[in-house]
């Protein structure tokens, strides 16, 4: 891959300072970190009493209960067909307009891991329903009980009706057990597969019988669904409901270190884990009652986080790369929808997931086609230029032989040209920070700033030559373009 090797060819063991280590942590915590918070750092100690908040999110509202009341299921049933296709049509607005109000929070939070560890369990926990009111529902979950404790979050998840419904736990009953539910809990969200057998799948999905959504959008345990009889699961036995299984579930150290796992690939490396840190963190995590927060300040806070070989070790999600964008220099799209169209083409499209096992993540970010597209995106969203957004076709791996110059020019040839439409970038705060520095100092510190990875003289000699330096704002401007363009720009 292109990216690695740059990475590889370019890498340079530095001591961290100050400014470095806090862009580190704002980047892996959060989405990057503005200017003046890079320029200026607080201490470590301040940052890390910052990052986590003093009082619950306050939710994100797109669908109130009143209108939800006038349009939920039970009343579309006995809508004419035109009738029920405006709602549909209006519902998938609102996921829109849901998607759009989550991107604006994370850009302006005070409190970004609160945003980031949600973003974190839409993954994890991912659903597509197309249900816009138990869309923000699950949000509401994942920005609020994101950071406590696991056992909630989880039981909370459970009887959620976005997961409830994607993974058809309405058709689990007494008569006629599904088993779609249990076995994604256990494979997915807590235990990982070879922690538990077949007969354990299906004795919790008789646990889980009845449970369910009425028709206002509520959790319900439909009792005469439920199937009351004795269960054996993980080998214990009982009159089990879903609560219990859960709750078994918890107290297994498997679904500690699953969890630990997941959390040290999403916020430390990409890469295999480092299995010593994670049982370190699967054996605090559990110790603590399986306490998120206690588990996120063992990593933000420990030495080894900041290790070199961990810099640029990961691939920045296309969220973390858009609100990064405007962490950097603000931008204002006349047609927000621009960002859903980008979130499509990068490959994350927010209450989309592929599947049940959510994005993939990490290098599978990056091919040669959403390289190229990433590469463009910074000249097309500061620059006004046009950029190629047509995504790569389902199927095509682009193995054609010869070199990476010939497989560039056919996959240009390939794609159509797309206008991002009127982008206005706010350079006026971002130009007058940097007007501060010194002019011969300024590449070498916007590239502190811009980059995570270090990049050698010799690179950033060439960008200054191709620098437009017509005045010293268009230098500035096309220096931060160049170096966002730069394949290292997409590490973290």
């Amino acid at each position: 891959m292109v990216i690695s090797a740059s990475k590889q060819r370019i890498f340079q063991t530095v001591q961290m300072d100050q400014s470095r280590k806090l862009q580190f942590l704002y980047s892996r915590a959060g989405f990057g970190i503005t200017p003046a918070a890079f320029m200026n750092p607080i201490s470590m100690t301040e940052a890390y009493e910052n990052l986590f908040p003093k009082s619950p999110a306050s939710e994100i509202i797109v669908v109130d209960d009143q209108e939800w009341a006038d349009n939920k299921p039970a009343v579309m049933k006995n809508m004419q067909a035109d009738e029920k296709k405006e709602m549909k049509k209006e519902f998938n607005k609102r996921t829109e307009d849901l998607n759009l109000q989550w991107l604006q929070t994370m850009m302006k939070t005070a409190y970004p891991l609160q945003e980031k560890i949600a973003l974190f369990w839409h993954g994890h926990f991912a659903t597509h329903i197309e249900n816009p009111y138990y869309d923000q529902q699950l949000l509401n979950i994942f920005r609020n009980k994101g950071l406590g404790n696991f056992g909630d979050l989880l039981h909370a998840v459970s009887k959620s009706p976005a997961m409830l419904q994607y993974l058809n736990n309405q058709q689990n009953k007494k008569s006629h057990p599904n088993e779609n539910f249990a076995r994604e809990v256990m494979e997915l969200f807590t235990l990982g597969r070879g922690n538990y057998t077949e007969d354990d799948i299906k004795e919790s999905a008789r646990a889980f019988t009845g449970w369910g959504v009425d028709e206002n959008g509520n959790f319900k345990s439909r009792e005469k669904q439920h199937d009351f009889d004795q269960k054996t699961f993980l080998g214990k036995t009982g009159n089990f409901d879903g609560d219990d299984i859960l709750n078994i579930i918890l107290d297994n150290r498997h679904t500690a270190e699953f969890i630990s796992r997941k959390v040290y690939k999403y916020f430390v490396s990409d890469e295999e884990a480092d299995e010593i840190r994670v049982k370190e963190m699967a054996k605090l995590f559990y110790d603590s009652h399986l306490n998120i927060t206690v588990l996120l300040k063992s990593v933000f806070e420990s030495e080894w986080f900041y290790q070199d070989k961990l810099v640029g070790e990961k691939v920045k999600s296309p969220i973390e790369l858009l609100i990064g964008y405007q962490k950097a220099v603000a931008m204002r799209f006349d047609d927000p929808k621009m960002l859903i169209k980008i979130q499509k083409i990068l490959g994350q499209y927010l209450f989309n997931p592929p599947n049940v096992a959510g994005w993939a993540g990490g290098r599978n970010w990056i091919d040669s086609s959403s390289l190229m597209v990433r590469m463009r995106l910074p000249e097309a969203l500061y620059g006004s230029d046009d950029l190629n957004l047509t995504p790569k076709e389902p199927g095509n791996d682009n193995s054609q032989t010869g070199g990476r110059e010939e497989m560039i020019e056919a996959e240009q040839k390939r794609q159509s040209k797309f206008k991002l439409g009127k982008v206005q970038p706010e350079w006026s705060a971002y130009l007058d920070f940097w007007k501060q520095t010194p002019q011969d100092k300024l590449p070498r510190a916007l590239a502190n700033y811009l980059l995570n990875v270090p990049v050698s003289d010799k690179l950033l000699n060439d960008i200054v030559a191709s620098a437009d330096k017509t005045t010293n704002e268009t230098y500035l401007k096309t220096l931060t373009m160049r170096l966002m363009e730069l394949p290292e720009y997409q590490l973290i």
